[in-house]
């Protein structure tokens, strides 16, 4: 169950980054914190070095297609000091460039071109985004929830290996 979240850490992000804080919730004794998209790389390097929030766990996205700004782009944060967790959500459009974490967290780099490779996020400040998991010739992002994983599959080992794939 969603509650909304107002403890120490909120209060401070609020008061530092102001409207940059879009929403702060608790579910299921988890502190998750939705933030503008283009202060994303701000509210990081300030998480890192202010509330010692040092390991990125895990960077990935979640595709809401019927939404206008349909991907939530998802870190997962862990502070050793406080042994304590942060989720930090942001959304974008289709197209909408989203700041790298990739100089806060260099963690970020091969997470980040997860993201890229499955859903199309492109990373602006990324040092070397591109795909990581599929070939380069790949069409199509994977993780979507509009993409047709069987059409693809056959289409790219006709095209790659000369042989029907047996889908």
């Amino acid at each position: 169950m969603q509650t909304p979240l107002n403890n120490e850490l909120v209060t401070r992000l609020r008061a530092k980054f102001g409207a940059g804080i879009l929403e702060a919730i608790e579910d299921r004794k988890q502190a998750i914190v939705l933030v503008e998209s283009g202060r994303l790389a701000e509210i990081a390097l300030y998480l890192r070095d202010e509330e010692k929030f040092d390991l990125l766990s895990d960077l990935t996205a979640v595709d809401w297609p019927k939404r206008e700004k349909r991907f939530d782009i998802v870190l997962n944060l862990y502070s050793f000091p406080k042994n304590e967790r942060l989720r930090i959500k942001t959304h974008a459009a289709e197209g909408e460039q989203v700041p790298s974490s990739f100089g806060v967290w260099p963690t970020a780099n091969w997470l980040e071109r997860e993201v890229f490779d499955m859903f199309g996020i492109v990373f602006s400040g990324h040092p070397d985004l591109k795909r990581i998991l599929l070939p380069d010739g790949w069409q199509g992002y994977p993780l979507r929830k509009d993409y047709d994983i069987i059409q693809q599959d056959t289409a790219w080992v006709r095209e790659n290996l000369g042989i029907e794939s047996g889908q």
